[in-house]
């Protein structure tokens, strides 16, 4: 029977654990003792994966207070954790040789919204108040960048914040690698200037032409981003984002990323 998805894996934390901040205990003032990580890493997955709000976190579960996963989730993402963890898994599958850097993949997806910054009336769904997750792949899936923006930024406007976001992943001898060599997109990234400037980064561009019909044969490589997306929205806290700070937002989104990523390493056993 295997376990529920909330429970920290041994592979995951043994990843993790040494990326965690230490807090020290006040001597003279001790004050109770805090819950393990492990435990609080298992509720803020409960919440991922379910959907559930903060405040109805089950107590009995063991995994504390939702707002003391909340504030260790905050305090993990302020430190940096989640990235370094972001880039600490590709370097494993780069080690492998089962990153595809040889092109990266880019689309993007509208979650729904109840509050919060990086919000926007979405011109696909009636002006309704959306976010964006802005999302750049390998040539196998594997998420290497994912940005926020409210559901009315146009998707070419974080063509280039993508590419720049995309961590110099280690792994392989020489100098880490940063720029694909080609890019794919649909026709929503189709804009001669930003043509010109990803073609002055040496990258080779692959987007379909507005106004051509369908049938470029570019859905052979651009589906593997969509499969991550189906995949991001499987967790259920990323479907309708909920929080009002977009910090935590995002930080449930490179979570995601990062159990998808160690998917595919686990795969490789």
């Amino acid at each position: 029977m295997s376990a529920s998805p909330w429970v920290v894996s041994d592979e995951l934390w043994d990843r993790l654990e040494r990326l965690l901040p230490r807090c020290e205990r006040r001597f003279r003032y001790p004050g109770r003792k805090p819950l393990p990580d492990r435990q609080v890493l298992c509720g803020v997955l409960y919440v991922l994966h379910t959907g559930i709000q903060w405040e109805y976190l089950p107590r009995e579960l063991g995994f504390g207070s939702g707002m003391t996963c909340w504030r260790r989730l905050r305090d993990w993402n302020e430190a940096g954790v989640r990235q370094q963890l972001h880039e600490v898994l590709p370097a494993e599958l780069n080690a492998a040789a089962e990153l595809d850097r040889s092109r990266a993949v880019v689309d993007s997806a509208r979650a729904g919204v109840k509050r919060g910054l990086h919000t926007g009336p979405s011109p696909v769904d009636r002006g309704r108040p959306g976010s964006k997750h802005h999302l750049i792949t390998d040539g196998h899936g594997t998420p290497l960048a994912i940005i926020l923006t409210g559901g009315n930024r146009n998707d070419v406007t974080q063509l280039l914040p993508l590419i720049d976001a995309v961590p110099a992943i280690r792994g392989r001898r020489g100098h880490p690698r940063r720029k694909p060599d080609s890019l794919f997109a649909d026709r929503g990234y189709d804009h001669d200037i930003y043509r010109e400037q990803i073609r002055a980064r040496h990258i080779v561009l692959a987007i379909a032409r507005r106004g051509t019909r369908h049938g470029t044969g570019l859905g052979t490589h651009r589906w593997v981003v969509e499969r991550t997306f189906a995949r991001l929205h499987g967790f259920k806290r990323l479907r309708i984002r909920w929080e009002r700070r977009a910090d935590i937002h995002e930080a449930f989104l490179k979570l995601a990323c990062c159990l998808i990523t160690l998917r595919q390493i686990s795969s490789l056993c």
